[in-house]
């Protein structure tokens, strides 16, 4: 009763999607912080054995669910009614309710742009398959975001399930052909594999991380081939243009690293949704419709 309402009552599908958005941002915040040190651990971990070293002591229980999330000034528990998306953060006046030390804006604004990405997704395709994979995808591309602009690292417990579930979906057609998603994923991955190569033959410099070829190669597995093109070509710009006002603003040097993750999921992000008027505008600008 409750899908068949949704299915025809556009306005209250989206604010049920905004709603669903505010508690995944409220998740996402949690597997920003914590998926890396959980990999890190394992790293050294697995380092350890195979250096044949002695384990480290046994440590507490830290993953995804557990321990419960605490404030990192005074160790206070957070409680579910301190936990509401935004609305906790406002009430709160951005201050813990123990210690009153002050809580980052980025776990609301995190929250907020989960769920407008959400609502969004949900008017744009409405009621369908479309928007069940688009929304899994939204929330997977702003979660690797975050990471890569934290830790210059796109984990491939992220990457590759979304990728693989790219293809599933498209064998039933819901954004492209199965074929065009092969292709895509290939093309995806071979395209910035070659650039990686080029640029270390004539620099003998590293220019990306292998987790970016993945991160391309999920996005063509989603959209096909043909979201490629314009995906390189609009990560390219608005990362050149943010690395350099980025660069200037922490007066870094231009040898310093710059993930460029986050690019290719905003402008992998647009073309899935664009890709199409984004294109028909361009070739009717440049004379060629």
């Amino acid at each position: 009763m409750a899908l068949e309402f949704l299915a025809g009552n556009l306005p209250a599908f989206v604010f049920s999607c905004l709603l669903l958005g505010l508690l995944i941002g409220s998740f996402l915040n949690v597997v920003v912080y914590r998926l890396p040190l959980m990999l890190e651990r394992d790293w050294k971990a697995q380092a350890r054995e195979i250096l044949d070293l002695p384990g480290e002591p046994q440590q507490t229980t830290f993953n995804l669910i557990l321990p419960n999330s605490q404030c990192p000034h005074c160790a206070h528990e957070i409680k579910p009614w301190e936990n509401i998306p935004v609305l906790s953060y406002l009430a709160l006046r951005g201050k813990c309710s123990s210690c009153k030390a002050p809580i980052s804006k980025r776990y609301p604004l995190v929250e907020l742009a989960c769920g407008l990405l959400s609502a969004y997704v949900a008017w744009h395709f409405g009621f369908t398959w479309q928007t069940a994979g688009m929304l899994l995808l939204t929330w997977g591309l702003l979660a690797m975001s975050l990471i890569d602009a934290d830790h210059q690292l796109l984990p491939d417990a992220l990457v590759l399930p979304l990728l693989w579930l790219g293809l599933v979906a498209n064998y039933f057609g819901v954004f492209t052909s199965l074929g065009d998603a092969l292709w895509g994923a290939v093309a995806g991955y071979l395209s910035l594999w070659s650039v990686y190569w080029l640029f270390k033959l004539v620099t003998g410099k590293e220019g990306m991380g292998y987790g970016d070829f993945k991160l391309l190669a999920m996005l063509g597995a989603w959209g096909g081939w043909q979201v490629l093109p314009l995906t390189i070509l609009l990560s390219s710009l608005v990362g050149a243009v943010l690395g350099v006002i980025m660069l200037r603003l922490r007066n870094a040097e231009t040898s310093t690293p710059i993930p460029f993750g986050p690019y290719l999921a905003i402008a992998g992000w647009i073309a899935l949704l664009w890709g199409d008027p984004i294109t028909g505008t361009y070739l009717q600008f440049a004379g060629f419709r």
